[in-house]
């Protein structure tokens, strides 16, 4: 049966109370492959919230790589996480903007009509952790739209009332749909587990990405010194415009690349190569970074060990490239270096920065706007790396802007990737 689209910015009941059902954008166990095959559009059931729950009605949704892992299949199933086995489909969508439709039991910061963006932190309120150690470290803690189904690729989605934030009044809906998993994945990495300090010197890996753009805003408003590494130099004039003080042209370096079981003369020659990468980076920096901001993993994690200063800090969030990393450890241990791990952030986090957003401190990096009846294409883009960075989806807006009841910059609208 085919799904009338036209129903997505249409909506028949008031704030809380919902309709039947919905349009949204599903993938289901054993229906693994392209984005474009394995998301489909389907009319599915609305969610009622349970307790501590809200139900959102979508106005924009940002695209992540993490919907392209769940429409392949890999590097395991989503199904084996979260929900899914209770409601046995998978909707997709980790970035959201939109108003509260309906509350669960226990509700109470919220109201239908309420505009606000979602983080996608999710922890079980009984894990004890949640309460006074971190909720990242309750063993219930998912990332939504992944590892739980209802995400934003829908007219509605359902979301833990604790990861609702202020919509910021300065910007539209795709604007506010477009930064949440990055920028905060971006801000506890430097702020919270680097410890981020004016005058620190930062390295950043992938600096015209979703991640980097706002490593680069983070170091420019914290006072640090950031040199981005980025793959032309059209994506470092973007980067030096946020604020970075130097950017260098990765493919001038490409032989520092680690590919992985490179033979002794092959690795001498790459340790050469990072060498002389280092260099350029202690040139461009006034000397060794403090932090290095690390998220490709396999392919340069051992220049990041190399170049992080003694007694500095390398932070690491993912690996694009690779997690299976290799690099020499005396590096690590006779200089004293440290390397953290972090994943997203907390709600505490998030809000606070959610704050910077709302005062135009740090702005979001879109660069298109794709309409809902093209989120299995949107996804497809970024699987064969033909996207030039952060895609938001209209859901129940009906067209671009919409959503701003305040003047102010909205987001910044040029063309960058990984």
């Amino acid at each position: 049966m085919g799904v009338d689209l036209s129903q997505v910015t249409q909506v028949t009941t008031e704030p809380g109370e919902l309709p039947q059902s919905m349009p949204a954008w599903v993938i289901r166990d054993g229906r693994f492959g392209e984005p474009r095959d394995a998301i489909q559009l389907e009319q599915v059931d609305v969610p009622q919230p349970g307790a501590f729950e809200v139900v959102v009605r979508v106005m924009a949704a940002g695209v992540n790589f993490n919907n392209v892992w769940a429409a392949l299949g890999e590097p395991v199933s989503v199904f084996r996480y979260g929900d899914h086995p209770q409601w046995g489909h998978h909707i997709g969508g980790s970035d959201a903007s939109g108003i509260v439709w309906k509350v669960g039991e226990g509700v109470t910061r919220w109201k239908p009509g309420d505009e606000v963006v979602v983080h996608c932190n999710q922890a079980s309120y009984e894990d004890p952790e949640v309460h006074g150690l971190n909720p990242l470290a309750a063993p219930s803690q998912r990332i939504w739209g992944y590892e739980t189904t209802w995400g934003s690729f829908a007219q509605f989605c359902k979301v833990q009332a604790q990861q609702l934030l202020h919509k910021p009044r300065h910007l539209s809906w795709e604007d506010s749909a477009s930064y949440g998993l990055t920028y905060f994945t971006a801000y506890r990495m430097l702020i919270d587990r680097a410890q981020l300090q004016a005058g620190h010197r930062v390295l950043v890996w992938g600096a015209a990405g979703g991640l980097g753009v706002f490593a680069v805003q983070l170091c420019a408003l914290t006072g640090a010194d950031a040199v981005g590494v980025v793959s032309s130099e059209e994506k470092g004039q973007l980067i030096d415009q946020l604020g970075a003080v130097a950017h260098i042209d990765r493919n001038e370096f490409l032989g520092m690349v680690r590919r992985g079981g490179e033979s002794a003369e092959q690795e001498k020659a790459r340790f050469k190569e990072s060498r002389r990468f280092v260099e350029r980076v202690e040139e461009l920096l006034g000397g060794a970074p403090d932090i290095v901001f690390e998220h490709v993993g396999r392919a340069t994690f051992p220049t990041s060990v190399l170049a992080v200063k003694p007694f500095g800090k390398v932070v690491i969030c993912g690996a694009t490239t690779g997690y299976q990393l290799d690099f020499d450890a005396r590096y690590l241990w006779m200089r004293q270096k440290e390397i953290l791990g972090s994943h997203f952030a907390n709600a505490w986090e998030a809000t606070k920065a959610n704050e910077l957003i709302e005062e135009s401190k740090i702005r979001p990096v879109l660069w298109r706007t794709m309409a809902f009846g093209e989120v299995a294409e949107a996804h497809q883009l970024l699987r064969d790396n033909r996207h030039l960075g952060k895609i938001a989806v209209l859901v129940g807006a009906s067209a671009e802007g919409q959503g701003k009841r305040a003047d102010g910059p909205g987001a910044i609208r040029a063309e960058v990737g990984a």
